[in-house]
């Protein structure tokens, strides 16, 4: 399998003037390529691809006012370029947007792949770079392994992070026979089938205050002064503070489930299309359901789990687990009801995780269709509903 470990770095001023210098020059030939394309396509209809913006680097770096793209590695712009032809082919595709301009204060990186950089003695040395990288390793890299690809990234918090790609032999865990059924909320973050609820630390809500201030006070600095630099710093830490607590809670969370579960089910969410509801939209960003997913997803196929999504439109909040009766409407405000046929009384969130595991199971034995049958519920059963207090 492929892993990838980040890690903090500190370069000497000489790393750090090479290395902002190489993202600069990264950015540069990104934004011309992309200029490029889409004045090529504007103004007369025709597709420039990744070998006709390779060529135009090469004439660029014969250009006079751009003589300084020879001071730094060509393989980190060459990868740029790459970079850009793989959006183009997202955006033609329809899963992502049009490719836009790099800016300056969003940071930036580079890739370095096996012909840029050196791996020597547990050490990285970069191109042009004759000191090794001071990398503080928080875990050193499995014996054998070669790193195949270096990613140098500059955060707009000033802090620099390296990650390092290789290729590893992950062995399978143990295999056990527990399988859970997981539904994805709000209050609380994840639901299972086994009627765990596992809270929701809300990491953008902790520091909304913080960060509001940061924003407003951000807002009322002149641009260009330095007053505003550092305004700009303070807010980027505090985004960056956020985004290190939810990334450090899901990856906990994601580990243990894939070490203590053999089959892992949740719904596919449409979290893009769940976020214009503006209600909503900011407490459904925070809990970050589809990074939740895509961990579960990754980390199963490596260890050996079986990873199950069903269909979004099946009607897993309002089906009976018990009897499998639907009931007509289940209202957001609804967290417990009482089934009209079969009595049984159910907590919304727990009744959701036993019906997406039934209908995980029931797709991983026999590829049944978990779509949602075309049956009549009954209106009564909203009289037996309980809404939240």
């Amino acid at each position: 399998m492929e892993k990838a470990y980040s890690y903090r770095f500190y370069p000497t001023p000489e790393q750090e003037s090479l290395l902002r210098r190489t993202l600069g020059c990264v950015r540069l030939v990104y934004n011309k390529a992309l200029h490029e394309r889409t004045q090529a396509w504007y103004e007369r209809q025709e597709r420039v691809g990744y070998a006709q913006t390779s060529s135009m680097l090469t004439n660029w770096k014969k250009q006079e006012d751009l003589d300084f793209l020879n001071e730094v590695s060509s393989v980190p712009l060459q990868q740029g370029l790459r970079h850009l032809q793989t959006a183009f082919t997202n955006f033609f595709s329809g899963r992502t947007q049009h490719p836009k301009f790099k800016k300056k204060h969003q940071g930036g990186s580079a890739e370095f792949t096996k012909s840029a950089f050196k791996y020597k003695n547990g050490e990285i040395y970069l191109a042009k770079c004759l000191e090794p990288l001071p990398i503080r390793w928080s875990r050193q890299i499995p014996k054998g392994c070669e790193p195949s690809t270096v990613t140098v990234r500059w955060h707009p918090c000033r802090r620099w992070h390296i990650s390092i790609r290789f290729d590893e032999a992950i062995k399978p865990l143990a295999i056990t026979d527990k399988s859970i059924g997981i539904d994805l909320g709000i209050s609380s973050l994840i639901v299972t089938s086994d009627g765990q609820k596992i809270a929701n630390p809300k990491p953008y809500k902790k520091h909304y205050r913080r960060l509001r201030r940061a924003q407003k006070s951000l807002s009322r600095k002149q641009k260009g002064s330095k007053n505003r630099e550092k305004a700009r710093i303070k807010a980027a830490k505090i985004h960056a503070q956020i985004s290190d607590s939810r990334k450090d809670h899901l990856h906990k969370l994601t580990t243990q489930l894939v070490r203590e579960n053999q089959r892992i089910v949740v719904e596919d969410l449409a979290v893009k299309n769940m976020v214009k509801n503006r209600k909503l939209a900011q407490a459904i960003s925070d809990v970050s359901w589809g990074e939740i997913t895509r961990q579960l997803a990754y980390k199963c196929r490596w260890y050996g789990r079986t990873y199950i999504e069903i269909d979004r439109w099946f009607p897993s909040s309002k089906r009976c687990s018990n009897c499998g009766h639907i009931v007509e409407k289940m209202p957001l405000s609804v967290r417990e009801w009482e089934c009209y046929k079969c009595r049984t009384h159910h907590d919304r969130d727990i009744n959701a995780s036993k019906n997406v595991l039934a209908a995980g199971l029931a797709v991983s034995v026999c590829g049944a269709s978990v779509r949602p049958e075309q049956s009549k519920s009954v209106k009564a059963t909203a009289m037996k509903q309980k809404p939240k207090l």
